[in-house]
């Protein structure tokens, strides 16, 4: 049974600590404090991406997804930190990247895998062209990989498995 007037007896909060405890739980304002946390138009990008796709990562993404390739399931450019991921097996934590020739002997690709293999994924790379000529080749690698036959990294980092383990990123949580 309701009193009346018992409700204005609450005390009510100044309207500038409601909004910052908003944005507090929204995450609006503060840093991504985990890998898969969104931030403002990295959605609107990753549309970009996905429709200015090159020829290699189209003929790839033909053969991932719809978990074409034994049952695992795919995302593309998909939003890890302040990076894309090219495809993204979530269930294997596995990122694979398809390079062009702007990323031979690239620096910045040592420190993007760097911090991609801290938050507990592992990445594998591909040349566009292995990727348009050698596509079965290719898939039998990614598969490998998923199947756990290849676990050791390649000294030209094409392969970096994580240094986290996939539990290490927190029960339940998703890119």
């Amino acid at each position: 049974m309701m009193i009346e007037g018992a409700h204005d007896e609450l005390p009510h909060l100044p309207i500038r600590e409601r909004v910052a405890g908003a944005k507090r739980r929204s995450g609006e304002g503060a840093a991504p404090t985990h890998p898969t946390k969104r931030r403002a138009g990295v959605t609107e990008r990753a549309r970009e991406l996905r429709l200015d796709e090159t020829k290699a990562e189209y003929r790839l993404w033909g053969e991932l997804r719809g978990r074409h390739l034994n049952g695992y399931k795919f995302v593309r450019q998909v939003p890890l930190g302040p990076f894309f991921a090219d495809f993204l097996c979530c269930e294997k934590s596995l990122i694979v990247e398809i390079d062009g020739s702007q990323h031979a002997e690239s620096a910045t690709d040592e420190s993007r895998t760097a911090w991609l293999n801290k938050h507990g994924y592992s990445v594998l790379r591909f040349w566009n062209h292995e990727v348009l000529a050698e596509r079965r080749a290719v898939l039998d690698t990614i598969l490998a990989v998923l199947d756990g036959q290849i676990h050791s990294p390649s000294p030209d980092l094409r392969f970096a498995p994580a240094t986290l383990s996939p539990a290490g990123r927190g029960e339940g949580e998703r890119p």
